[in-house]
């Protein structure tokens, strides 16, 4: 049986993931230790982020996560910033075209 803490993730035993649902790539984490990170830089990683996490996961939740892990140590940093705005602005995924969208004969 494999127990979790917040310094083993529950993705140790999948040797893809570095982090855990909330943060498959460890992004997050990595961007709130780069010091003097810029609000361009953490909104890339955002984005990254953003496309690395699975369907399932509720992006909505997994950012209530990862304020509560590292907001309080870190209450000024951009990435601290950017996903409070997230959570104001997540909407659920929606297609929005391609060669599956079109009408078929």
């Amino acid at each position: 049986m494999n127990e979790t803490s917040e310094n083993q993730p529950a993705s140790a035993s999948h040797p893809r993931m570095k982090g855990d649902s909330a943060d498959p790539k460890a992004l997050i984490r990595e961007a709130f230790r780069i010091e003097g990170i810029s609000d361009a830089e953490c909104r890339s990683i955002l984005m990254d982020w953003a496309l690395s996490l699975s369907d399932t996961q509720d992006q909505k939740a997994a950012i209530d996560l990862l304020l509560h892990r590292h907001a309080e140590d870190a209450p000024t940093h951009p990435m601290t910033a950017l996903l409070r705005e997230g959570l104001t602005r997540v909407t659920p995924g929606q297609r929005r075209g391609g060669w599956r969208a079109r009408a078929r004969h």
